[in-house]
């Protein structure tokens, strides 16, 4: 039981720690479609893209298993799988 609660509360921890990070990226994201011209479009088209190819790929995974057969095990793939992403993201909007 204890171990059970421990994997729920450290599933709760890395969704907020995504998002947080998520957080940090819509504010870079929308800094940078704020200034307006070809970056700014080029961004908007990026973060749609970006966001059906990742929910297509997690749906791919769920129909083929790959996210585990528990539902912890779903929710810690899950969550790794967007954190991935967003990590990606926010490194590259950092960038000078």
């Amino acid at each position: 039981m204890t171990r059970d609660r421990t994997s729920w509360m450290n599933l709760g921890w890395e969704a907020w720690a995504l998002g947080l990070e998520a957080a940090s990226v819509i504010q870079m994201r929308t800094l940078k479609i704020a200034t307006g011209g070809s970056g700014a479009d080029a961004e908007a088209l990026r973060m749609v893209s970006e966001k059906v190819d990742a929910a297509m790929a997690l749906n791919t995974m769920a129909i083929t298993g790959a996210l585990g057969l528990t539902p912890a095990s779903a929710a810690a793939k899950t969550l790794r799988h967007y954190r991935r992403k967003v990590r990606a993201n926010r490194r590259r909007l950092g960038k000078p």
